[in-house]
């Protein structure tokens, strides 16, 4: 039973993640943070696949996971390859054409809200996508922290490189994002714990 709910929330978490890279983080041009924010940052550089970009950015660290914190990379390793797999296939979604049509900031919101349900329901399962997430799961667990808040630490500095990087990509709204997806993960977390 448990492994029917874990492969629900990873199902479900990667499909809102998905959704909410493709219909508004890479059409608004935002940057998220991580391992997912440098492979948009590369994506917008040299246009290469956000989900294959991800997974070989990550596969250094499920290395490292499975030497030190070999729980978190038995509970990454689906979270990552379905996340690399559904990015890549919802691409379509990008042709939607809402950055013609809706506010950036409600852009900036929606992309974190939806992102953030993803990254939470997955993580209430101890489970992430990996990455820099991976990286911040083991290390909220030497630290006791929510993994949720130390994700968006880490995300933090990966935008604000990105900002530097990239001409097109406004900080103020990839941190509006930022922010977003570690609140919306983070009371979904905590909401297990009540």
């Amino acid at each position: 039973m448990e492994f029917i709910r874990k492969a629900t929330a990873v199902g479900i978490g990667c499909l809102f993640i998905s959704i909410g890279i493709n219909l508004f983080l890479v059409p608004f041009g935002f940057l998220e943070g991580g391992a997912l924010g440098i492979s948009l940052i590369l994506h917008y550089i040299l246009n290469v696949k956000v989900g294959l970009t991800f997974l070989l950015i990550s596969i250094p660290i499920f290395i490292a996971a499975w030497f030190l914190y070999r729980p978190f990379f038995y509970n990454g390793i689906h979270g990552l390859l379905c996340s690399s797999v559904i990015i890549d296939m919802l691409m379509p979604l990008r042709e939607a054409g809402l950055s013609d049509k809706m506010n950036p900031w409600l852009g900036a919101f929606t992309a974190g809200v939806c992102i953030g349900m993803g990254a939470g329901l997955m993580l209430r399962k101890d489970i992430s996508i990996g990455g820099t997430d991976l990286l911040a799961q083991m290390a909220a667990k030497k630290l006791s922290m929510n993994p949720a808040l130390m994700i968006l630490c880490f995300d933090v500095i990966i935008v604000s490189i990105g900002t530097m990087l990239l001409s097109h990509a406004r900080l103020g709204l990839s941190l509006a994002t930022v922010t977003t997806i570690g609140i919306t993960a983070s009371c979904i977390v905590a909401y297990q714990k009540k």
